[in-house]
């Protein structure tokens, strides 16, 4: 029965504001690569690691019942990750079987079969896909764009954190729905990236835009009838009073909220009756019964070439931790990925 190195990145103790490197530690533990006698579960080797803006939320104290899996001290980071099945005591996976789902940040997992969300049937695509356009974020854009927004041809859409992993693959799904696309980013770089390679018909980067609202004024002197919602905040508000009649936000994320002891205020809501807007929050699991629909859409459109996908790709489970604290900085550009083995 073999017993290796498992390297793990723990959290040091709950996070108050912006999370630091020094949050998480890199540890060395050891495992018996055989699952109990008398378990139902599957031991994952770890490959593909996600890096989410989900995640600094797990690492708030809190008081209440937990229904998010928040983080403990001492403990291993969890998060979305592609692995291959080492050893299963669970009918439905067997060994070699690849699977993505939720999974700790160490380089091999005992998990419940509850926690795989899918196997990997398609391998003529890179495996780190499946955490991203094949993954959460994939199936999140998909869901929160098409069944969520009832995007209709000639829609103008305005996309926020437009460059991240959910953003950039919504831009392009409304493109392919013959809508105006507009997105929001936090460098040169990143706008560059949307107008010239992304196809978005329009970007700026909120950092140089003192007055967001004259700004969307610009970009859409007619209003917005669909806001895909990233960010929250100061953007939220400025949106608000831009949106068109019977116009759509679908609420994906909230990035700016994340670090703040208390969020800010929005100030315009009112708008939501003037102009019977629908705003609703969603997240990935409400869409797992759409994935085989949802790969039927993609797997063509990657393979073909008519989507462009973005990793930003970190080698090793010890730079996992700069990799996660690197989205609040705006560090990375698309999907963050940390490698932790490649088979």
């Amino acid at each position: 029965m073999a017993e290796v190195r498992n390297k793990k990145v723990v959290l040091r103790d709950y996070v108050v504001g912006f999370p630091k490197e020094s949050d998480m530690n890199t540890v060395e533990g050891r495992i018996i690569l055989k699952v109990p006698e008398g378990s139902n579960d599957v031991l994952l080797k770890n490959l593909y690691l996600s890096c989410d803006p989900y995640m600094r939320i797990l690492m708030n104290k809190v008081e209440s019942i937990d229904v998010h899996r928040h983080y403990t001290p001492a403990s291993p980071l969890a998060g979305y990750g592609v692995s291959k099945v080492v050893e299963s005591a669970h009918s439905d996976y067997k060994r070699g079987d690849l699977v993505w789902g939720f999974t700790k940040w160490e380089e091999y997992s005992f998990v419940s079969s509850s926690q795989i969300c899918f196997k990997i049937e398609h391998t003529d695509v890179p495996l780190s896909y499946y955490i991203g356009i094949l993954g959460m974020p994939g199936l999140t854009a998909y869901g929160g764009f098409f069944d969520v927004s009832s995007p209709k041809k000639g829609d103008n859409v305005f996309v926020s954190a437009a460059s991240g992993a959910v953003g950039h693959l919504v831009g392009q799904f409304a493109k392919l729905s013959a809508c105006y696309v507009v997105g929001s980013a936090g460098s040169t770089e990143k706008v560059d990236l949307l107008k010239n390679k992304l196809g978005f018909d329009e970007a700026f980067n909120y950092k140089e835009e003192p007055d967001l609202n004259a700004t969307l004024k610009r970009y859409f002197p007619e209003g917005i009838d669909i806001y895909f919602e990233n960010v929250g905040g100061k953007t939220l508000d400025a949106v608000l009073p831009n949106m068109r009649l019977h116009g759509r936000i679908p609420v994906c994320g909230m990035i700016s909220q994340y670090n703040l002891t208390q969020p800010e205020g929005i100030t315009n809501l009112a708008h939501l009756i003037f102009q019977r807007l629908k705003m609703e929050g969603f997240i990935t699991t409400d869409f797992f019964l759409l994935y085989p629909k949802f790969l039927e859409f993609v797997l063509p459109l990657i393979r073909e070439g008519k989507i462009v996908y973005v990793e930003d790709i970190v080698e090793g489970i010890e730079n996992g931790p700069a990799a996660l604290v690197g989205l609040f900085s705006g560090r990375n550009v698309g999907k963050q990925v940390v490698v932790v083995a490649h088979e």
